[in-house]
């Protein structure tokens, strides 16, 4: 199956976009639009260093047309790809959307890849850095990236690239020292992705532990994140001991605290060997996702937080599937 349109996180989770649908060229007018087609907006982060941070702007939408990317996975976790237009339902609170667009198609997306290079990570690096290849070799060769690896602070590895030589060569001369910065280093993805180039957006952190060096808190980068048009995912590395070390404990929440919410997903693993083969279906999962598109009822702009819902029909009596999407928007006053 082909990769979707951009979405707010997927990277937009939804796609909202300045220019009028029909002269998207990822947008096909077979896809059930009306000759009268909504706009789509999008409304991007203002752009931010982390060294002189000045907070992002909320994403505050006003539009005709909200589309969600949704992935959809088995009780494998691999992405369940031959869904069909009915077998989804979207709610906006607890009202049911007609869905006017629904595409399957592997559109090109912009990533930003967040890789720990602490001190912890020192016996893991190799396997990064095997893992970081097994992500590239299983994406769109269209995609563009960029890397930011991330101990005492975070440090922009290589800048907006689609040379993914470029990134692995960088990657193989870092040494893994000091403490972890990681919040720190999405708020720096999350503002580099303002100015991406493709409307689809995501972030992919690579990490092992919890934060204990960062300037921002989990609560102001939850925030930034759900308000923004990035899709987050995380792998975290956390080992295999039934007593999970505090650290360990504290790093999966707080994954999982910055993905849930962006419709991306925080994905563990206890033995390191499976890292590779971990991003390489992650990098797959972002190549296989549905975006669903429905006008509003609603149409007051009141500048409120508007909850999403997708329910996904189940094809086939045995399979156990789950959606993966963000869980609303902000509209503008």
């Amino acid at each position: 199956m082909t990769r979707t349109i951009p979405g707010l996180s997927l990277s937009l989770c939804f796609i909202l976009g300045t220019v009028i649908i029909n002269s998207l060229p990822a947008f096909s007018q077979s896809r059930e639009l009306s000759h009268n087609s909504p706009h789509i907006v999008e409304v991007g982060l203002d752009r931010a260093d982390i060294e002189s941070p000045s907070r992002p702007q909320p994403l505050r939408v006003s539009v005709d047309l909200v589309l969600i990317p949704v992935t959809v996975t088995d009780a494998m976790n691999h992405p369940h790809t031959n869904l069909r237009r009915e077998d989804f339902t979207v709610y906006e609170g607890d009202q049911a959307q007609q869905i006017r667009y629904f595409s399957t198609e592997d559109s090109p997306i912009s990533i930003g890849l967040l890789l720990d290079v602490s001190g912890s990570m020192r016996d893991k690096i190799e396997t990064e850095r095997a893992a970081v290849e097994e992500f590239f070799r299983n994406a769109n060769p269209q995609d563009d990236y960029f890397a930011i690896t991330f101990n005492n602070k975070p440090r922009v590895l290589s800048d907006v690239t689609q040379s993914i030589a470029g990134i692995e060569t960088e990657l193989g001369l870092v040494e893994p020292t000091g403490s972890t910065a990681l919040l720190d280093a999405v708020y720096l993805g999350v503002s580099k992705l303002q100015n991406a180039r493709y409307t689809r957006r995501a972030l992919v952190i690579i990490s092992d532990g919890d934060d204990n060096a960062s300037r921002y808190s989990l609560r102001e980068i939850k925030n930034i994140v759900a308000e923004s048009d990035v899709m987050v995912y995380a792998v975290g590395i956390f080992g295999s001991s039934p007593l999970k070390a505090f650290e360990e404990v504290m790093g999966e929440r707080w994954l999982s605290a910055m993905t849930d919410i962006t419709g991306g997903r925080t994905t563990t693993i206890k033995d390191i060997n499976k890292l590779p083969e971990t991003c390489a279906l992650l990098s797959r999962e972002l190549r296989s996702q549905y975006v669903l598109g429905y006008q509003p009822r609603d149409k007051v702009s009141d500048g409120t937080w508007r909850r999403v819902r997708v329910k996904v029909s189940n094809p086939t009596e045995t399979d156990h599937l789950q959606s993966h999407y963000r869980k609303g928007y902000y509209v503008n006053r």
